[in-house]
Order: structure tokens, then sequence, then C-alpha cells
């Protein structure tokens, strides 16, 4: 697991350019919650495992406080 988030990291590192987006703006249905698809229409290299890893109640979606935990944390780009 910590090889595979370590390359989501670079991935993520490497993508952050073109990603200049606040985490909110990733938001396609303005419900204030970000699904993996949401995420994975702008990181299309984010997998299940690493959203997982940020959605830290597993209701399949992040929501603010999860947005900037994986904000400070480096897995979503900050707006």
């Amino acid at each position: 697991m910590r090889l595979k988030t370590l390359t989501f990291l670079s991935a993520i590192g490497l993508a952050l350019p073109a990603l200049a987006t606040a985490a909110t703006e990733l938001d396609a249905n303005g419900d204030g919650l970000l699904t993996l698809d949401e995420v994975q229409a702008v990181l299309p290299e984010t997998t299940a495992e690493s959203f997982t890893a940020m959605d830290a109640n597993a209701d399949g979606a992040l929501d603010g406080e999860e947005i900037s935990m994986a904000q400070d944390a480096g897995l979503l780009p900050k707006g």
C-alpha cells in the first residue's frame, strides 16, 4: 500500500500544473462532496485504493474535512 500511495503522490506532483483548480471546483454536481468519478475526471491516475485512503469515514465520498486532510497530505491540489 505504501508504494501505491507514493506512486499516487508522485503522479499528483506531476499533474499539479494542470490542476490549479480548487478541490471544490472538482465537485461536478455541486453537492459539496467529491466522488471517485469526480476526482478521476481531473486526476485520472487516482485509484480506488488511494481514494479509499482519503475517505476517512468510508461513505464513498470526500466531505470538506476529508478534502482538507487530503490537500494537507498532498493527495489533492490546494485551491
